[in-house]
């Protein structure tokens, strides 16, 4: 060996200084951020692209490149599959609003159908007890000392059809048919010669709508024969 020859150990050294150095500026050139959000000597407009940087994180590792470039992908796809759901999200909110006011809407119509329906039938009701009065007035206006059963008795016929057609029924027990609680209020307790607790006497008829009691019918009840 002479004594020109380079130290093999020295070159090595130098070998790895350098190395060690390029890879530290090459760092420090690409991954360097400062506060602001900017690459170190950049502008933000200048701040380089997902390509950009895999491209460069590719010259000191292309498995790391790789894997780089799929997160990259990865994330591109989950924006675009959060961007399609909030635009979902916006459609249903949009169809919903459009259905509660068309609920709404129909609420309304469905109210307003409902008062119609009253306010007819009961102007059917009003005309027809119209006619029973009209009925009424001719009776009282014949002249005194006439009999006016017959009149009362055919207005009292009409008015029972008036409530016939709107489904109304008279409450009229007969004596000794059992008390109901729900139809018949008890006015007292009489002598009778019907069974104790049925009913003696109607002292005031009642009145049921389909199966509703309007009024009670007003009874006596017997106390049993003494």
């Amino acid at each position: 060996m002479t004594d020109d020859a380079p130290d093999e150990s020295a070159v090595e050294q130098d070998t790895e200084e350098h190395t060690e150095k390029s890879v530290a500026d090459a760092s420090t050139a690409d991954a360097e951020v400062t506060e602001s959000g900017e690459y170190a000597g950049e502008s933000a407009e200048e701040e380089p692209t997902r390509d950009a940087l895999s491209a460069r994180v590719a010259e000191y590792d292309e498995e790391l490149a790789a894997e780089v470039g799929e997160l990259q992908s990865r994330t591109d796809e989950l924006e675009a599959e959060l961007a399609e759901k909030d635009d979902r999200v916006d459609e249903l909110e949009a169809g919903l609003r459009r259905t509660q006011a068309d609920f709404q809407n129909y609420k309304k119509r469905a109210n307003k159908r409902q008062d119609d329906i009253r306010e007819r039938a009961t102007e059917d009701l009003v005309s027809r007890l119209v006619g029973v009065r009209d009925n009424l007035l001719r009776a009282l206006d014949q002249d005194e000392g006439t009999d006016i059963r017959p009149g009362v008795e055919s207005t009292l016929k009409e008015f029972d059809r008036v409530l016939d057609d709107e489904n109304v029924e008279p409450i009229e027990p007969d004596p000794g048919e059992s008390v109901d609680p729900q139809r018949h209020e008890v006015m007292m307790r009489v002598d009778s010669d019907h069974p104790e607790g049925t009913v003696a006497d109607v002292y005031q008829p009642g009145y049921e709508m389909a199966d509703k009691v309007i009024r009670a019918a007003q009874v006596t009840v017997s106390k049993g024969d003494e």
